[in-house]
């Protein structure tokens, strides 16, 4: 688009004279008031009048002091909160003609004519029928004498756009709503805490649901669902039996479970965890109780059985790093939404397809939601799962005793949390496709020195949850020492490789390709999973490791800015590590409500620099992220210095260069899914890679699609050869050239009320890059 078009768009998408108001109803959940918060300071910077509606449509019906304007600050230092800040209702009188009436007339007083619904598809569905009816009610309200006909005329469309609020995660048309994954963290902390304790005991664990959510896993992307992940708990929660509403168990299901249960305890295990949703049936629509199914297994295996409910815990909390920047996104685009509608503009609501933020039509996607529901009290299961999305099923507890092919994994480069996950599915997938599986230690280094060793089913039980790397990582290429790694290939004939790591696992997986000319031992399938907390392998979105890191420095920021209450004005300068990349910085920072991030993919200068401190004066406990190779000279300790030195007298500054905090830790629910399921998918790959090349009794691939790296573009998970991402790499700064996430950079200024007027160069790359542009 050309710059005239783009200042042309953003002109047209300009805010003065309209009035947006924000309301959040229903249930609460994490991640609400970072939806707020880009609401009100969106359409403050467009030019808009913003409105809260405290207590949801209850408070739209009860007017006065309940429907405030909002100023930029009243939405400071509530990114962090759980719940909703603004208050969230059931509301019978909105369901009543009488009190959408009063509702009207409360917003034409005001003359907001635009709604922004934060809730589930009950709220979005209440809020379309008010868009229905608006005219019929204004014309009620002139007839009544509470309005003028010239208020009517004025006032005479009134325009929706939703975001779906809502732990359960059970909206479709979005594959991730509002709360979600905070609640996921929730769920996994007290999962994993009873795992450790449980482990004691030579008994069995029971963990109920409150609201039961998965993240159903299938051949092309990660699709989350309510109450539909049993493979989200098989997997990540190392669960041994789920019960869920969308797939009811086959009779005799009691007789199963209990044999898997005594056929883990058989294999040396401790510890069983078997997870109910709430509202699990069997196939008869009879009800499936935590009681019940304690008493079944007390009674069948005579096991110690404890039962946890988990209650409310769910919704609690402070919201997760992909919950604020989710939120985030989603409130600004639906401010655009609202800049952009007419008169005939149906209701949208603004969801996550992929790796995209798109506004979709309400209705739709709520009669799809309500379908689901039909089907499920129809006894329809299978169509209500298809509904929901396409899955498949990574069952990972079907062992396999056929031997084929010799598969090697080891880990590359840096720790990152969700390397145990990955390397755990591959293991159990590779099993279970008739593989055996090898474990290298310590990377290359490892392998070249023989430290190898067949790994078995039960040898990777209880990975998921664990931080780091449990085979061991280092950054040693292969090149220095091919002549021993062939002669260890050829010793166990290894018949094909997985590499689990960051931009190390690049530059292996390239050297060995490279070798195939000489040695014919890795002319056999390679695959490459990219693992790194920097997120700087090219290929792909997302890295596993990416995610934890972001809420490690979230966790931290919140903490550091806490410690800064009720003192005086005090700036904060963080460090983040990344090398060259400044993803964490600019993510993190964005996720934390960081004032600025400097990162090296984008110059800046002393001019800035000043601008900074400038803006320094107008914030409330400032916070800045450094990239650990932003600039040569203008280091963490330079920008430190500058800053304590033009703010003597005016604000006080502290330096934190969070370190190796940011690769310690349990993974993160999304961490731990997203190395499940891509290392299922690239066993799968590489088993039909070995078949394809299995000729005369042995592996021969040569070809470029047979050393591929499996990410996630944008929807996708793709394998591409490796030799092709040479040209979409910087070798020298270990870096995409193409990174998706500098377009989020204009966010985290726009958030933070730096001084630009309209039709400036940022204003025209934010109208640009805001529609339908990557979201975390």
């Amino acid at each position: 688009m050309a710059q005239t078009d783009n200042k042309k768009f953003f002109e047209n998408l300009s805010g003065a004279g309209k009035a947006i108001a924000v309301l959040t109803s229903g249930g609460d959940a994490q991640g609400m008031n970072a939806a707020v918060r880009a609401v009100v300071r969106m359409g403050i910077y467009v030019g808009a009048k913003v409105y809260f509606v405290h207590e949801g449509y209850q408070g739209m019906v009860d007017g006065g002091d309940n429907i405030k304007e909002a100023k930029w600050e009243s939405v400071s230092s509530m990114l962090q909160m759980g719940g909703t800040v603004i208050g969230s209702a059931r509301c019978n009188d909105f369901r009543m003609h009488e009190g959408r009436l009063k509702a009207a007339h409360n917003l034409v007083q005001r003359g907001i004519t635009n709604l922004c619904v934060i809730g589930g598809d009950g709220s979005l569905t209440g809020a379309n029928l008010f868009r229905k009816e608006w005219s019929g009610l204004l014309a009620e309200l002139v007839q009544q004498g509470l309005i003028d006909e010239e208020a009517s005329q004025k006032y005479s469309a009134l325009h929706i756009v939703g975001m779906v609020g809502s732990i359960d995660n059970d909206f479709c048309g979005t594959d991730m709503t509002i709360g979600t994954d905070s609640a996921l963290h929730r769920i996994i902390e007290v999962v994993d805490a009873i795992m450790t304790t449980a482990q004691s005991y030579f008994g069995l664990d029971w963990l109920k649901n409150m609201i039961g959510m998965v993240f159903a896993l299938n051949g092309e992307m990660m699709l989350p669902t309510v109450k539909q992940d049993a493979v989200f708990y098989l997997s990540v929660c190392a669960s041994d039996w789920v019960l869920i509403p969308e797939m009811p168990p086959e009779d005799g299901w009691e007789e199963k479970m209990c044999q898997k249960l005594s056929a883990t305890r058989s294999r040396g295990s401790r510890l069983n965890i078997i997870i109910v949703a709430e509202g699990a049936t069997d196939r008869h629509g009879k009800a499936i109780t935590s009681s019940i199914v304690k008493d079944l297994v007390v009674q069948r295996l005579g096991f110690d059985t404890r039962v946890t409910i988990l209650g409310h815990v769910q919704r609690g909390g402070t919201p997760s790093a992909f919950d604020r920047i989710l939120a985030s996104r989603m409130g600004v685009e639906a401010v655009l939404a609202l800049l952009e509608t007419t008169a005939n503009t149906p209701a949208c609501v603004v969801s996550l397809c992929g790796n995209q933020s798109v506004q979709l039509p309400l209705m739709e996607c709520v009669q799809m939601t309500q379908q689901v529901q039909k089907a499920m009290d129809e006894k329809r299961f299978e169509e209500a799962v298809r509904l929901r999305g396409r899955c498949i099923c990574y069952i990972l507890f079907v062992t396999c005793s056929v031997s084929n092919f010799n598969v090697a994994v080891l880990n590359v480069g840096a720790p990152a949390a969700g390397m145990n996950a990955a390397v755990r599915s591959a293991v159990r997938v590779g099993i279970s496709e008739g593989h055996k599986m090898f474990a290298v230690s310590d990377g290359f280094e490892g392998f070249y020195k023989g430290q190898i060793k067949e790994i078995k089913w039960a040898d990777v039980g209880g990975w998921t949850g664990q931080g780091g790397s449990l085979l061991g990582t280092k950054r040693t290429l292969p090149a220095k020492h091919i002549d021993k790694i062939a002669e260890q290939m050829r010793k166990y004939n290894i018949n094909a490789l997985l590499v689990i790591g960051g931009f190390e696992a690049l530059e292996c997986l390239l050297q060995l390709y490279e070798a195939r000319s000489s040695y014919e031992e890795f002319c056999i399938p390679l695959c490459m999973l990219p693992a790194t907390i920097s997120n700087n392998v090219p290929g792909t979105n997302l890295s596993i490791g990416a995610d934890t890191a972001l809420n490690a420095i979230v966790e931290t920021c919140d903490r550091i800015k806490q410690s800064a209450s009720g003192t005086k004005h005090r700036v904060f300068i963080i460090e983040t590590m990344g090398g060259y990349c400044g993803y964490l910085a600019s993510v993190g920072g964005l996720a934390a409500g960081a004032d600025a991030a400097y990162i090296f993919e984008e110059p800046f200068d002393i001019r800035e620099l000043q601008s900074n401190v400038e803006h320094l004066t107008e914030t409330i406990h400032p916070c800045f992220y450094v990239n650990e190779n932003s600039n040569e000279n203008y280091t963490t300790d330079f920008i430190y210095q500058l800053y304590s030195e033009e703010g003597k007298g005016v604000f006080d500054c502290r330096k934190n260069v969070l370190g190796h905090m940011q690769q310690g830790g349990a993974p993160s629910p999304f961490d731990r899914n997203f190395g499940t399921k891509i290392a299922a998918k690239a066993m799968q790959w590489i088993s039909k890679k070995l078949n394809e090349s299995y000729r005369k009794g042995r592996v021969f691939a040569n070809t470029e699609d047979s050393a591929c790296l499996l990410g996630m573009r944008q929807r996708a998970m793709v394998f591409q050869p490796v030799v092709q991402l040479r040209d979409e790499t910087d070798f020298v700064h270990r870096i995409p050239k193409e990174q998706w996430w500098l377009k989020l950079r204009p966010l985290m200024k726009i958030l933070a009320k730096y001084k630009t007027s309209h039709g400036c160069h940022l204003n025209i790359q934010t109208a640009a890059v805001f529609k339908g542009h990557a979201v975390l």
